[in-house]
């Protein structure tokens, strides 16, 4: 076929990408203007785990556990244990097409009484994509996926601060090199850093002991990211992530645990042109600027003034109750202004817990009718080392 008719590519796999970067899951009527904000790999800001996503998609300052990388690598640091495993898998967006699944493992080593290192691996498979020419026919099939593989080092300054630091290399294939828009794509790579605190304290409340705990991490900081030569690039979900947490021990059996984060992407705000001059910008910042630029300017961007850099801020709300340290329910509900991509749900999980295993599970209900996220359901099994080495040597 003659190179100026080049192959499309049909399915929505691309599609995805536009409407579900970020927040953009718009999905009913909002009552401001719709300006969600834009970022290519998303499925970096899927909570991978169903004891978070059990919680309202919180677990920035909740307690440690194997798979506190995503959240924030400084509670390694404070974990219980030598080492421990942990996978997870979630299907995701099954209202819309039956084979998107996202995948997550993830491991700790305690080095010493003070130091931690980590790891873990985020996998997404968009399903299978039909590639056709200009007249329809197909061309081939193809498994569109993505991943991002972390390391990091977490280390305790005090009796109640610890800190992390994560680096993550992150790649997205969506094409297989076809050709869109006259150009050879190619598949988009990224380096990031993650830097991150956490504080927690035993007190006394209303007689009983408890514990508060403070959380702050600054994910995904690194580079653009392009599909093609001829592409600009496009900024990855640089995020912040803030939050806090209590837990009371009702009695020697019984603990309940009450979370909330914040959470703000740190990339440009769609600005809004002039809808008779091309490129002339009437209200918010030029969103083509560097990473390090981009980071500060994402809070104070908005064409809409500081009220709508209040609603980029999204909210999630937790709830996490333990019996005996082998049961535990949990409840949640994650909020985001319906102007930014108006995903508000519930949710609720469960756990069971041994000594040799953690199994959890998640339930996602939404508020809006007809969700391409509704009855969304995650899988969590996590193991203990020391468990593990201990049933083998009573054996």
């Amino acid at each position: 076929m003659d190179k100026s008719r080049m192959k499309k590519i049909k399915i929505a796999v691309l599609l995805f990408l536009v409407t579900l970067s970020g927040n953009t899951l718009l999905f009913a009527q909002s009552s401001g203007k719709l300006n969600a904000i834009q970022t290519v790999v998303p499925f970096l800001t899927i909570a991978p785990d169903s004891r978070s996503g059990g919680m309202g998609d919180a677990g920035v300052a909740t307690s440690p556990d194997v798979f506190s990388m995503h959240w924030n690598p400084a509670k390694f640091a404070f974990i219980d244990g030598k080492g421990g495993v942990g996978v997870s898998y979630s299907p995701w967006l099954r209202n819309l097409v039956p084979d998107i699944n996202i995948a997550y493992l993830a491991g700790y080593k305690r080095l010493d009484s003070k130091q931690v290192l980590s790891s873990s691996l985020l996998y997404s498979s968009l399903g299978d994509v039909s590639f056709t020419d200009d007249y329809g026919n197909l061309e081939r099939n193809f498994s569109p996926n993505e991943f991002a593989f972390d390391a990091a080092y977490s280390r305790l300054f005090s009796e109640y601060l610890s800190g992390g630091i994560a680096f993550r290399f992150i790649y997205s294939n969506l094409t297989g090199g076809f050709y869109s828009g006259g150009a050879a794509t190619k598949a988009g790579t990224s380096f990031a850093a993650d830097i991150s605190g956490y504080y927690k304290k035993d007190i006394s409340l209303f007689k009983k002991d408890a514990l508060v705990s403070f959380g702050l991490n600054f994910s995904n900081i690194g580079s653009k990211m392009y599909y093609s030569d001829s592409q600009k690039s496009d900024f990855i979900p640089m995020n912040m992530r803030i939050g806090t947490a209590g837990t009371v021990h009702l009695d020697s059996y019984n603990s309940l645990t009450l979370t909330v984060d914040l959470n703000k992407l740190l990339v440009p705000t769609p600005p809004t042109y002039d809808a008779d001059s091309a490129g002339l910008i009437i209200a918010g910042k030029d969103p083509d600027v560097s990473v390090p630029v981009a980071i500060f300017q994402s809070f104070y961007d908005a064409p809409g003034g500081f009220s709508e850099e209040l609603h980029e801020i999204t909210y999630s709300f937790g709830a996490e109750y333990w019996y005996n340290n082998q049961f535990a329910l949990r409840a949640g509900y994650f909020h985001e202004n319906e102007t930014k991509g108006n995903r508000k749900y519930f949710t609720a999980g469960a756990g069971f817990r041994l000594k040799v295993f953690t199994l959890d599970f998640s339930y996602l209900m939404p508020l809006v009718q007809n969700h391409p996220l509704a009855r969304t359901l995650r899988f969590s099994l996590s193991f203990d080392f020391n468990a593990l080495r201990n049933a083998g040597k009573s054996k």
